[in-house]
């Protein structure tokens, strides 16, 4: 089958297909997933590769009462106190150039225009942001750290250690969403899972079953043309 989006004539095997049918879920069901599964998705995470295999990674799983005591914790801040917390490193530049600052905008309109929520509405965009802190309804959230005292260069094998768990996920029917917007509450989080200090959150994964399976990515993607240089290669 060639999907669309695909090279002219090029097949996709069961790697692309995983790959291109994940999507960042919102909204996922109740149906549990067992502890079991999610060692499973982490043991074959730690596969990433990391330059001179130090593994810069740290996990704190959680589900059932553990997850709904953060949640509760995360959303009390969001609610009365979320101009006092912010995230100890910066995801965005300053000023985006071009074509980025075009992407993310097209993002804001695609994205709050799904959900019949204006750009202007901060009050919507609030609540809509709020439901990150529940995990978007997950069984299963992930908190992501690395050691403050590594450079860049291991927050890039931080990346893909990210992306190779919800691969694993979604090789195992399951769906994700990656959330920066856990960072900001890094304080809270460190008291509730007695992170130690030398830890820095990085992010939240939510992992569950999607409510609509016949959910698809909103976002479009550029095509390699746009972002790649080919030399020496025959045609």
């Amino acid at each position: 089958m060639i999907g669309a989006g695909a090279a002219p004539g090029l097949e996709r095997n069961c790697i692309d297909e995983i790959i291109v049918g994940r999507f960042a879920c919102r909204e996922f069901s109740s149906v549990a997933v067992a502890r079991r599964t999610v060692e499973q998705i982490l043991d074959v995470a730690r596969f990433a590769p990391s330059g001179a295999n130090i593994q810069p990674w740290h996990v704190y799983a959680l589900a059932g009462a553990a997850k709904d005591e953060v949640s509760a914790s995360l959303l009390r801040a969001h609610e009365d106190a979320r101009n006092e917390h912010t995230s100890e490193y910066k995801y965005y530049a300053r000023d985006l150039p071009d074509p980025y600052l075009d992407r993310r905008q097209e993002f804001g309109r695609l994205f709050y225009g799904s959900l019949g929520i204006a750009q202007t509405d901060a009050e919507a965009r609030s609540r809509q942001t709020a439901k990150n802190y529940a995990f978007f309804g997950a069984p299963v959230g992930l908190i992501v750290t690395i050691d403050r005292r590594l450079e860049v260069g291991s927050w890039l094998d931080l990346g893909m250690f990210i992306q190779n768990v919800m691969l694993a996920a979604a090789g195992r029917g399951l769906q994700s969403c990656p959330q920066e917007t856990f960072a900001k509450y890094h304080k809270v989080l460190r008291s509730l899972l007695s992170i130690p200090a030398e830890q820095m959150v990085v992010c939240g994964i939510s992992i569950g079953h999607a409510k609509d399976p016949t959910t698809g990515r909103l976002m479009p993607r550029a095509d390699a043309e746009a972002f790649a240089s080919f030399k020496g290669f025959e045609n």
